[in-house]
């Protein structure tokens, strides 16, 4: 028997050098190829890797990229006009006209800005290539019933659907620097243009989102009328009274919040608040003494309470009477944000002489879409 045991064991040990070195060598060949792989987007050989560009359409990109910073330097457009994108944006009654900026820098700012704005980041985002976005929105109604195999079947009601048209509202920043700067060839022009903007845009377009009263801006979460969810009605948005006239003191509260909610909604709903309002909150403790909140488990991921997702907006109000500072809700079906596509920047060398104004814009807008899929806890007795 102990013959037999040293076989199998040897049998194994062997079995087990031949697995071990048939998948060192695939493990080894894996490696290399993420290793050229790597090197290869480093060098820009894939699309939207490193800072090259391959083929037709990348290179008419680099070139439209040249030609842009060209013109915002020297304000000689004739290169830039060849390219065929002047006036891209405008529409039929707008004659500004204009330069779009590079895509690289484009996206650059919608990163910043979904960065800065709660609501950009939980919402869901539609481009658009036309002024208004148009979408229908069913508040359900139809109605069902039992029937035998031959029995009849009375006609039931169709649902009840709702036209929504959201605008794109024209948002614009002026950002200045004088000529002298524009003629250094070490001053980066498109990385100024870019912070400019990105800061700009950000501050008035998460604003908007949260108290944006929809004229001329997009309607903001807060805008709306209000009503207490025991009395829900379409069109307008449901709230939790807080129980106190000034405080947030009751953590049950923030559980007959989220119950507020169908839960058909919860699966991907969020908390949206302000810093201030999210240190009162994470004070709160439950009956077992501990804290009812948990940190994100990745670097960068939102902290958790009470299952879903905590998402700070300083754009929120802070606690106070009569004040909204927190939302609940899946906002992937409840808000929508229509960024019509493109940049468009008109540089103007005369209006504030000796600087150089670059009258940048874009469109963008934002409402309320389905108004049982957020609900607000209200600051107040009832």
């Amino acid at each position: 028997m102990p013959h037999e045991l040293a076989n199998t064991i040897n049998d194994l040990g062997k079995a087990f050098e031949g697995f071990r070195a048939q998948y060192d060598g695939k493990l080894g060949d894996l490696e290399k190829t993420l290793s050229a792989i790597e090197t290869y987007l480093a060098r820009g050989g894939l699309p939207g890797g490193g800072s090259s560009f391959h083929g037709d359409v990348a290179a008419a990109d680099v070139e439209y990229t040249k030609q842009f910073l060209s013109w915002a330097r020297s304000g000689n457009d004739a290169d830039l006009k060849s390219l065929g994108v002047r006036n891209a944006l405008a529409t039929d009654e707008d004659p500004k006209g204009g330069f779009l900026v590079p895509e690289e820098v484009e996206s650059s700012i919608d990163r910043v800005l979904a960065a800065s704005s709660a609501i950009r980041r939980v919402a869901r985002l539609r481009k658009i290539s036309t002024g208004t976005y148009k979408r229908l929105i069913s508040q359900g109604g139809c109605e069902s019933g039992w029937t035998t195999e031959k029995g009849s079947r009375d006609e039931t009601d169709t649902p009840t659907l709702r036209e929504i048209a959201i605008n794109a509202m024209e948002l614009y920043a002026k950002p200045k620097t004088t000529q002298t700067l524009l003629d250094d060839a070490a001053y980066d022009v498109g990385a100024w243009l870019q912070d400019e903007i990105e800061t700009a845009f950000a501050d008035q377009e998460g604003a908007a989102f949260i108290t944006g009263n929809g004229v001329g801006r997009p309607k903001g979460i807060l805008a709306y009328d209000t009503i207490a969810n025991s009395s829900y009605a379409w069109g307008k948005l449901g709230y939790i009274a807080g129980g106190h006239g000034t405080l947030l003191n009751n953590v049950d509260k923030l559980l007959d919040l989220q119950h507020s909610l169908k839960r058909a909604y919860r699966p991907g709903a969020v908390w949206v608040m302000n810093d201030t309002t999210w240190s009162v909150v994470r004070k709160f403790k439950g009956g077992d003494g501990n804290y009812i909140w948990n940190p994100g488990l990745l670097t960068g991921a939102p902290d958790i309470l009470l299952g879903s997702p905590v998402e700070i907006d300083d754009f929120m109000p802070d606690i106070g009477a009569d004040e909204y500072p927190i939302a609940y809700g899946n906002f992937q079906r409840g808000y929508l944000v229509v960024d019509r596509i493109g940049t468009r920047v008109l540089r103007d060398p005369y209006t504030e002489k000796p600087y150089v104004l670059f009258y940048t814009t874009k469109r963008v807008g934002g409402q309320v879409i389905m108004y049982e899929a957020i609900k607000l806890l209200k600051i107040a007795t009832s």
